[in-house]
Parts: structure tokens; sequence; C-alpha cells
């Protein structure tokens, strides 16, 4: 699962969604293909003129490629771990950090 970031000074939060939009767009198309890309949701921070979009796929080259596709620039890319994810992995005690 990857996180794009996008801080856009000057951009109203219709202008950011419409981003948004146009990168769930490209992305179902590609996924459409055959392609394992997905736009999962997006977050508008109006007071930030930021975007922020998360994408499950096979690697962080194929969101690359979506936003390549539907020409939107970001700041950002980073692997995230997902709600619930971190439950599964094994404990740590404060002395193994």
């Amino acid at each position: 699962m990857f996180l794009v970031e996008h801080y856009r000074p000057g951009l109203t939060a219709d202008e950011l969604g419409a981003w948004a939009a146009r990168v769930r767009d490209t992305a179902g198309e590609m996924e459409r293909e055959g392609k394992s890309v997905r736009y999962l949701r997006a977050t508008i921070v109006p007071t930030d003129e930021s975007l922020l979009c998360v994408f499950e796929a096979a690697s962080e080259q194929l969101v690359r490629d979506a936003y390549a596709r539907a020409g939107i620039p970001f700041e950002r890319i980073t692997a995230v771990i997902p709600d619930g994810s971190w439950s599964e992995r094994p404990e740590t005690t404060k002395e193994e950090r």
C-alpha cells in the first residue's frame, strides 16, 4: 500500500478533488488493462492545501506510472502499513527497540 502526498498552495479543495478524480480514473484504466494498481481513497486537507491519496499496488513504480499517465505531479510516495496490519506483526519489548 502506498501514500501519495501533494502539497499545492493556491489550489482549492475542488481543484484538488479534480486531481484525485483524474488519478482515480487513470488507475482504474490501468487496472482494467491488468496492471496491479488500485486507487483506494483520497483525503483533502483544505487548510494545508494538500491532497493525500492511498493506493494498493504491486510496486511503487505502478503508482508512479499512474501519476505519469494522469499528468499529475506529487511530492512524495511512501509505502504504508494499513490499519490493522501492524497488529499481525510480532510484538517487541522495550528492550528489543
